[in-house]
């Protein structure tokens, strides 16, 4: 009897114990086991560019792109992201290191990226494929409403920039050639005149990253206008300007009863003999044929004459094309 429960009590011992035991050991097993895995939100995919751009195999790769870049057969070498290609025109190639691909087309930088890893491979199979196109940051200057500095979305072409600044300021007769300054220093001219009045959109260039747009104010001459006008004196005319803006610009209302058909247009010739040229300037408004009008050139003196008979139309039409260009 006293046996029995001697083995009784040795039982229970050993079970309290291997509680004991169990207890950390579960708290042990808790505490290793390993942390769930934090979730993360997938990158954006990169914008896709214009299907023409992407396909065309004379685009130069530029700052701020991104490339798929594919080693055949090298799934470690192949990044599963693009690749954005950094200040100076390069991108960090597994193995190769960075890879100078800046300015050249897709095929010429899958060229690039294969010469590098020769060090390491067999004849390597590389391909790059633009997959996103950075902004065009081009700067617009001149006779433009609002210069400055525009960030536009690729493609962008030169009227394009132009619309971004405003438009145009204001212009008498032809249009001027806008100038464009490359990246690379070299400069190029395009025919204002040509691609917004006559339409000719074959010269509607495309404006890289890092372009300068110029567009040349009209030129300001210096002449004077006396006689039956309000403001005699100097007056700022455009180059291009003719005999009926620069009265326009001196004023001439019909309360002046100036004789418009009797004009005169002094200046210096070539050899410092002073020419005196007569306009008609009546007839050339009433009918309209400005061909008969003289352009005028920096020291011109124009004078108008008095007369005694009012010409009513005359005044009327300075006047009202005074109004219509701003003056």
């Amino acid at each position: 009897m006293s046996r029995t429960f001697s083995s009784l009590v040795r039982t229970v011992s050993m079970l309290v114990m291997l509680a004991a035991f169990a207890i950390p050991a579960a708290g042990l097993a808790q505490e290793a086991q390993p942390a769930a895995p934090v979730q993360q939100a997938p990158q954006a995919a990169p914008q896709p560019l214009d299907p023409t751009v992407q396909s065309s195999s004379d685009y130069r790769i530029r700052q701020g792109d991104e490339v798929a870049l594919t080693v055949f057969g090298e799934p470690t070498l192949t990044p599963a992201q693009p690749l954005r290609v950094l200040q100076g025109g390069t991108i960090a190639v597994p193995l190769a290191g960075n890879v100078s691909i800046g300015g050249l087309t897709t095929s010429a930088a899958s060229d690039a990226v294969a010469q590098k890893l020769r060090k390491y491979l067999r004849d390597p199979k590389v391909t790059i494929a633009v997959v996103a196109i950075a902004p065009i940051e081009a700067l617009v200057l001149g006779n433009v409403k609002t210069p400055g500095k525009y960030v536009l979305p690729p493609p962008t072409r030169l009227t394009d920039v132009i619309a971004a600044a405003g438009g145009l300021g204001l212009t008498d007769g032809t249009y001027p050639d806008a100038r464009l300054e490359y990246p690379d220093g070299t400069i190029a001219t395009v025919s204002l005149q040509k691609l917004l009045r006559d339409g000719d959109v074959s010269i509607n260039s495309f404006v890289t990253s890092g372009e300068t747009v110029y567009v040349p104010s009209p030129t300001l001459l210096q002449i004077e206008v006396i006689g039956a006008v309000d403001k005699p004196g100097d007056v700022l005319v455009r180059e291009g300007d003719d005999v009926a803006m620069a009265i326009a610009r001196a004023g001439t209302a019909t309360q002046q009863q100036a004789d418009l058909s009797h004009v005169t247009v002094s200046r210096n010739g070539p050899n410092g003999a002073k020419i005196v040229s007569n306009v008609d300037l009546y007839k050339v408004l009433k009918d309209g044929d400005t061909s008969h009008d003289i352009v005028m050139q920096k020291g011109d003196v124009v004078y108008v004459p008095s007369s005694p008979k009012r010409e009513p139309l005359a005044g009327s039409i300075i006047y009202s094309l005074a109004n219509l260009l701003h003056f």
